[in-house]
């Protein structure tokens, strides 16, 4: 990658994406969460498909894959690659047949090839799915990394205990994801983390205590010598009574009443540290004795760095509720469960890379940790939703970005348009900041596309803009539609994106509205309908609207946390 870099959010399919625009060993890390449909009963996921229909990359919240054209020509690039995976791939279909599980894997695999290709030779990937798919995936990443890249399959308890009856059978309830690790190389980027002790470990394993807290003791002799490690120690007791050290030189002149002995390790074994040391830990009050006399070395609980990472994750919750990163895309994960990735495998200034971005949780920890990334997204919303949690989170401290493949000026939009007209809606509506309406019900052409939320007083209650957008011929009567969607929504404000020129009878029709004045600001005055078109949203025009407060639209990403204010430890 050149010195001058920039991140980088790609609004596209990742295969392309990837295939021009990210090189050779370019990445360090690589995340991918890939949407799947899960919930999905197996009778359904392994069903013949039939028939050609278009198999549309996910749309925003729907994880499904389909097999269709698409999947076939994946299919057929993957095969005619050859090697172990068109091997792979070729006998997966003959076993489980055409249907969504196969077209999921064959996606999977051509995606993954890619992957393993712009990944360093130092470089780490993890995979993150359900058990559902898990061991075909697992058999996928074999064949293009290689079975001796396997490193790890981690489990992370995604959800509390519960019951699960599905397909109306019992069985056990399933609360965890699989992460697969896997390094391209035979040296991989490391850095050991540890997690806190379990309070129970402590009660059990910590079980004595003193001025300084909880303690074990630990062996103070090695199986090897090294230096000053072959010496006598000295210990004294009084009448039968605890042995301490004796760093004095008492033995001269041996007190009544007192017994001392010297001691050393067993035959074979040395002192694990030097006299030096030993007298240190004597003055330090971190020596413990047996009734031998034989020393033993206090270790507290809060001195270690706990307990080295392990493949079970059972210690980061997933997004509750009332989180407060909690953005409400449906499979948004922990921030923690990122940060624990990003650190074990990634150093600050190396490249991450999320093919399946989401609503940017990689991308946003990445940032936080120091990281440079790349982030690519099939969906607009997702790209715009990342843009939002992005300026909220780190506001003037975001390092520089760039979007590459949304439309950058009339010609584009219109291409868009003609490609996907869901796409072109996300996006038009990203150019006023408007939340996409994910429940909106549209009838004769009166629904609602999109809101904007502002706040122009002290009640704390939002005012609420409605966002209609269109692609196509335009004329009076959708203006009419609109102003009543306002008055259905009780909404303050309506606007209407036009990809064509508005009509005259267009303007006069929403001229007739009138203005929305805010109660607190009555010099200020708003149309009620607002006609924008594209080319003058590209050109900066924005809607008119009081700005006297945090805007609203979208739910803020939690700040970013101050330096050192982590989950885990790292050593």
């Amino acid at each position: 990658m050149p010195a001058t870099w920039k991140n980088r959010l790609y609004f596209g399919d990742n295969l392309a994406v990837l295939q021009e625009h990210v090189p050779d060993e370019s990445v360090d890390l690589v995340y991918l969460d890939p949407p799947f449909n899960s919930a999905a009963t197996y009778n359904v996921l392994f069903k013949e498909a039939t028939g050609r229909e278009s198999s549309a990359q996910i749309t925003a919240f729907e994880d499904t894959w389909h097999w269709g054209m698409e999947a076939e020509t994946a299919y057929h690039d993957v095969v005619t690659a050859g090697g172990k995976l068109a091997d792979l791939i070729q006998a997966l279909r003959s076993f489980l047949g055409q249907n969504d599980m196969m077209a999921y894997l064959t996606m999977m695999a051509i995606r993954l090839r890619q992957l393993h290709r712009v990944l360093k030779p130092t470089g780490s990937v993890y995979l993150h799915c359900d058990p559902t798919a898990s061991h075909y995936l697992k058999l996928v990443l074999d064949a293009i990394f290689g079975p001796t890249k396997f490193r790890t399959e981690i489990i992370w308890k995604r959800s509390s205990a519960h019951s699960d009856t599905r397909q109306g059978r019992k069985q056990h309830g399933r609360i965890h994801d699989v992460l697969l690790f896997y390094t391209k190389g035979d040296e991989w980027q490391w850095n050991p983390m540890h997690t806190p002790y379990d309070p129970e470990y402590v009660a059990e394993r910590f079980r004595n205590a003193d001025a300084h807290g909880r303690y074990k003791d630990a062996d103070l002799t090695a199986a090897k010598p090294g230096g000053d490690t072959s010496y006598e120690w000295r210990v004294k007791r009084r009448s039968r009574g605890e042995w301490t050290h004796d760093l004095s030189n008492e033995w001269e002149s041996p007190k009544d009443g007192w017994e001392y002995r010297t001691v050393r390790p067993s035959p074979g074994r040395y002192w694990a540290y030097s006299r030096t040391n030993m007298i240190a830990f004597a003055e330090d009050d971190r020596l413990h004795y047996f009734s031998s006399g034989m020393p033993r070395l206090k270790q507290y609980a809060e001195d270690l760095p706990g307990i080295g990472l392990q493949d079970l994750w059972s210690d980061i919750p997933p997004i509750n509720s009332q989180a407060q990163e909690r953005l409400g895309y449906p499979t948004q994960k922990p921030e923690a469960l990122l940060e624990r990735v990003l650190t074990t495998s990634s150093n600050e200034g190396e490249i991450v890379l999320d093919p399946f971005c989401g609503c940017g949780t990689t991308i946003s920890v990445a940032e936080r940790l120091h990281r440079r990334w790349i982030g690519i997204d099939v969906t607009h919303l997702a790209i715009s939703l990342i843009r939002h949690r992005l300026q909220s989170a780190f506001g003037s401290k975001l390092a520089p970005y760039e979007v590459v493949g949304d439309p950058k000026d009339l010609e584009g939009a219109r291409a868009l348009a003609e490609v996907n007209r869901h796409q072109f809606e996300w996006w038009a509506l990203s150019l006023v900041e408007a939340r996409p309406a994910q429940d909106k019900k549209k009838g004769a052409d009166a629904g609602v596309d999109g809101y904007v939320y502002f706040f122009d007083d002290k009640s704390g209650q939002a005012k609420k803009i409605a966002m209609q957008v269109k692609s196509g011929h335009v004329g009076a009567s959708q203006i009419r539609d609109l102003k009543g969607a306002i008055e259905r929504e009780k909404a303050a404000i309506g606007g209407f994106i036009t990809l064509e020129e508005p009509t005259a009878p267009m303007k006069k029709e929403a001229a007739s509205a009138g203005f929305y004045v805010p109660e607190n600001f009555p010099r200020m005055k708003c149309p009620r309908v607002q006609i924008l078109t594209i080319e003058e949203l590209l050109a900066g025009k924005q809607l008119d609207y009081p700005r006297v407060a945090p805007a609203g639209t979208f739910k803020a990403a939690e700040p970013t946390p101050k330096a050192g204010k982590t989950p885990t430890r790292l050593f």
